[in-house]
């Protein structure tokens, strides 16, 4: 069983139920070091002082707040960690929502909630149920990392979870941040567009969803470790200009249908799009070789052709 990363109580009302917060998920990471190329030196990061060039320990450093004009306030660790709230390791719930009213945007990461003991295992499985039962979260702040979060806790199974989120005024305005946005659409083009999201819909399976980058690097890797390359060519899709959109809509609804008609057998639509190239791994001597003999064969062909003349 994995450690908890962080340990307290849930509060709501009078009852306190004492948890431990595990990691809910986990990355599809590959790690890379850097080096110097052409050459197998690693290259390290330094923390170094900007006036004197010389590396300082980390215990030497401390942070420091720009404040403008070339002014900064230094801040020790100790200090933030006396102003931090919650030093009583409280997860204090301050009221329930219904979770539908949550929009997903604030939601930041998942982690799991777990009694820390057997003996109260019972009042964790009554705001579980409770929570379940009525299909609410309950919000509530935290101090973890001397960082203070708000979060949801809600039901999910046998499961509590919480989701760290993201105060209101974290989430950035579209408006100021992707400029104009078009206006509501109407009329024919928008029934087809429905209609193709009703054809495509289906029941949400995690499990059919892979990470096809991860092991696409993977692949490469792999490969190179043999001495060979990998050549990934796939061409970017074309956007579908407004002349073409009712066609390539009605295009789409069509094979959809089709699909779902046959069980998935039904075959893709094809309005303007490349088909993407299959990776071919190739040995950098071969194309080589390849070279050298196609020039061989053109020589000859040349040779052959000056004999028949001169004939």
């Amino acid at each position: 069983m994995a450690r908890s990363i962080w340990s307290g109580y849930i509060n709501f009302g009078l009852v306190s139920v004492p948890v431990g917060l595990y990691s809910a998920t986990q990355e599809h990471q590959l790690d890379f070091h850097q080096f110097q190329r052409g050459t197998s030196d690693r290259i390290r990061n330094k923390r170094v002082n900007e006036r004197t060039g010389r590396e300082v320990d980390y215990d030497k450093i401390v942070k420091g707040h720009d404040v403008g004009g070339g002014e900064y306030v230094v801040v020790e660790q100790e200090e933030l960690s006396d102003i931090a709230p919650g030093k009583s390791r409280s997860l204090e719930i301050s009221t329930f929502v219904d979770l539908d009213e949550i929009d997903p945007i604030h939601f930041q990461k998942s982690y799991y909630l777990a009694p820390s003991d057997a003996e109260n295992a019972s009042s964790y499985a009554l705001l579980r149920d409770a929570l379940a039962r009525t299909n609410r979260a309950g919000i509530a702040s935290f101090v973890m990392r001397s960082k203070e979060y708000l979060a949801t806790i809600r039901a999910d199974g046998k499961v509590l979870v919480l989701e760290t989120m993201f105060f209101a005024d974290e989430i950035r305005d579209p408006a100021k941040e992707v400029g104009g946005l078009p206006a509501k659409t109407s009329g024919k083009q928008l029934k087809m567009a429905t209609d193709l999201i009703e054809a495509m819909s289906g029941d949400w399976r995690p499990k059919d969803y892979k990470d096809s980058y991860t092991e696409r690097v993977k692949k490469l890797i792999a490969t190179k470790r043999k001495g060979k390359e990998v050549v990934f060519s796939e061409e970017e899709p074309e956007a579908t200009s407004s002349t073409d959109l009712v066609s390539a809509l009605r295009a789409s609804v069509e094979a959809a249908r089709a699909r779902r008609a046959g069980g998935g057998s039904g075959k893709k639509a094809t309005a303007k799009k490349s088909p993407a190239k299959k990776a071919t791994a190739k040995k950098a001597t071969a194309k080589k070789s390849a070279a050298k003999k196609t020039a061989t064969k053109k020589t000859a062909a040349k040779k052959a052709t000056a004999k028949k003349k001169a004939a």
